[in-house]
């Protein structure tokens, strides 16, 4: 039911985004997120995991995670400011943002059948890659609006963000076995920065919070 939950809510703001109101889109992933994040705890607490419920929680997840922020931005595109050379394939490009709810249910498929994801991620979860364009584009997009060259550079950021969620990049996960600072120097730095960026930049700190996890996960895989 929590999961059906997640999904109807990815379904909400999939409508919202569509009609143009990106604040709301942003708002029913958010609250997708909360179902999700409580779907996996009640099952495990209640002790009914089942691989129906893992399959079902992958589909919610693309809805909720692939599909909305992917709608947010295929909204995005329609109303920026595109430039002369590209103005003659505004009723096309838009189209390109939904790549990243393929790629979204590809991590997912991947991650439902990858062992070394027990403890971290390998790639970017859709859950981060989702909130990053929601918060980008509700934060963000009187500036994208702005000026001609954003245009572009959208599209590449939609590439990039395609190859992040299936790549094999190691990213550390907020699981704490104990809570001292030996073993959990990264989590307590990212946790602390994050909590400044939201306060400085508030809705677009949550694009910065997932950018910075982002290279921090990387720099500290190439250390390793």
């Amino acid at each position: 039911m929590i999961t059906c939950c997640n999904l109807i809510s990815g379904c909400i703001a999939v409508t919202f985004a569509l009609y143009g109101n990106l604040p709301m889109a942003l708002l029913w992933i958010v609250i997708g997120a909360l179902f999700d994040f409580f779907d996996g705890m009640t099952a495990r607490l209640l002790h009914v995991s089942s691989s129906i419920g893992k399959e079902l929680d992958s589909l919610a997840d693309d809805v909720t995670f692939g599909v909305a922020p992917a709608a947010m931005v295929y909204h995005e595109l329609t109303i920026m400011n595109y430039p002369a050379m590209l103005e003659s394939l505004r009723p096309y490009l838009p189209y390109i943002a939904f790549v990243m709810a393929a790629f979204s249910a590809l991590r997912l498929a991947k991650f439902n059948l990858d062992e070394r994801q027990t403890t971290s991620f390998i790639g970017l979860p859709t859950p981060a890659n989702a909130l990053f364009w929601g918060s980008l584009l509700v934060g963000a997009g009187h500036m994208l609006e702005s000026s001609p060259a954003y245009m572009p550079a959208l599209l590449v950021m939609v590439l990039i963000s395609c190859y992040l969620l299936v790549s094999e990049i190691p990213m550390f996960a907020l699981k704490f076995k104990q809570w001292g600072w030996k073993g959990n120097k990264v989590r307590y730095l990212f946790l602390i920065t994050s909590a400044i960026l939201l306060l400085l930049f508030r809705v677009k700190g949550i694009a910065l919070v997932i950018a910075w996890y982002i290279f921090l996960s990387a720099f500290t895989a190439r250390k390793s």
